[in-house]
């Protein structure tokens, strides 16, 4: 991945690029590439009682500063949770309007075997944008029936720790039981991929489309 500089995640809601992928941001931006975010939902219809509507778009900015993602790399939308699928065409504009801003040379999106409504819409649209470029699928077991791990990245304790501190931003989910948050899941999760691949720590990846220079 020498020759990757810029990479783009794509996360259908606040939160997923870091459960899926937040390892491998910590390690690019370590790494000194350019990595940009993009976030089509801040939730607002999920948003446990009690707390500001826009609660994930400040926790997001929080968790993107601790994985080192500058706050001009970070674009947060407002489309409605669960209904991604009525806003395929206006999704796949915007994700065609990052292409020719961004021109990443790497696209890391949900795998394809992600059963979520709105990771499916953009799974589906973000290969559609960006069809001549570098896309890898993350996991996300609590959605994946399935899932193809033909990828892995290896990692090391600092990305881990990075992964974690940016996943605890995000209070108002740990706060509603979310048990996939749990240190001890994700440390696991991270641990058996890296057994996987010969390394201690991994993320795993679906290869959807690649292409060596």
């Amino acid at each position: 991945m020498e020759n990757i500089q810029r990479v783009l995640v794509l996360g259908p809601h606040t939160d997923d690029g870091e459960f899926g992928c937040g390892g491998t941001i910590a390690k690019f931006t370590a790494a000194g590439k350019s990595v940009y975010y993009a976030a089509f939902s801040i939730a607002e219809d999920s948003v446990p009682e009690g707390l500001p509507k826009d609660i994930l778009d400040q926790e997001i900015r929080k968790a993107a500063a601790v994985l080192g993602i500058p706050s001009e790399n970070l674009f947060v939308y407002r489309y409605p949770v669960r209904k991604f699928p009525q806003y395929r065409q206006e999704l796949l504009e915007e994700l065609v309007k990052l292409r020719s801003q961004i021109s990443p040379d790497l696209v890391l999106l949900p795998a394809r075997s992600d059963v979520h409504q709105d990771h499916q819409t953009i799974a589906n649209e973000g290969i559609r944008a960006f069809k001549f470029t570098r896309i890898l699928g993350y996991e996300m077991p609590w959605n994946n029936l399935t899932m193809t791990t033909n990828c892995f990245i290896k990692l090391e304790e600092a990305h881990i720790a990075k992964k974690l501190e940016a996943i605890m931003c995000y209070q108002s989910q740990i706060a509603a039981g979310r048990g996939y948050s749990d240190e001890s899941f994700i440390r696991s999760q991270v641990r058996m991929r890296g057994v996987q691949c010969g390394s201690h720590y991994a993320e795993a990846f679906e290869v959807i489309r690649w292409m060596d220079e």
